[in-house]
């Protein structure tokens, strides 16, 4: 039986960046292809382009060569408003940094996302409901009685829960996560790993850039980025 296709893939692609006047070659052809249901790892030394890969996979950075397909569509061939619409709709972000809004507490940065591309009569028809969902969504994650706390009033290992709590408020394919468990202690974050799995035991697809081998024997697969190119782990 043939592997069924990639739902998400990244063909031969390169990226470069200048320091001053110094070419730094990053990229030198990465291939990489995510199922539906899968739990990557992406592992490699620290500036070997983990981060620069994940973002390409997330269309926040231009691959120079190289394709990048979601279900069979080649991201970087369509407009910049078509990869808007697949950053909010088809993929969630968590980052190592929470990048939570200080001015708003729990369920309000929860929430962002479903703000985005909304007309105001859109959402005052659509809030209440979005509201339960984000209340559900908090529920979840174990913070329902957090929610009116802003980000200052929580722990990191809080943060990073409502991080991924917005992450997948719009209900993504794809959950990207950049060393997701990197500004946290051991305890915390295995609090947060256990979560993570238990989102993909639940059919999140999730690719994760980690530096821990602990963490990257949960998963379903672990590659190493080494030289610019995937070497499978």
């Amino acid at each position: 039986m043939s592997k069924p296709a990639a739902l998400l893939q990244a063909w031969s692609v390169h990226k470069t960046y200048l320091l001053g006047r110094v070419e730094v070659p990053v990229l030198r052809g990465a291939s990489l292809g995510v199922q539906r249901g899968e739990f990557v790892v992406i592992q490699g030394a620290s500036g070997s382009g983990k981060s620069t890969l994940l973002h390409i996979l997330g269309a926040l950075d231009l691959p120079e060569k190289g394709t990048v397909t979601f279900d069979g569509r080649n991201l970087f061939a369509g407009s910049p408003a078509a990869r808007e619409r697949y950053r909010n709709r088809d993929v969630g972000f968590v980052f190592q940094f929470y990048h939570l809004l200080p001015e708003l507490n729990v369920l309000e940065n929860v929430l962002v996302p479903r703000l985005t591309g909304q007309s105001f009569w859109s959402w005052q028809v659509a809030r209440g409901g979005v509201r339960r969902e984000t209340e559900a969504m908090l529920e979840r994650i174990g913070l329902a009685d957090r929610a009116k706390h802003r980000p200052a009033e929580l722990s990191g290992g809080e943060r990073q829960r409502v991080a991924i709590a917005r992450a997948l408020i719009n209900r993504p394919t794809v959950l990207l996560a950049d060393e997701p468990t990197g500004n946290l202690d051991a305890v915390i974050g295995g609090e947060i790993l256990d979560l993570l799995v238990e989102l993909n035991r639940a059919g999140q697809t999730i690719v994760m850039v980690t530096h821990d081998a602990g963490v990257a024997a949960r998963a379903h697969r672990r590659v190493v980025l080494k030289g610019g190119v995937i070497q499978e782990g």
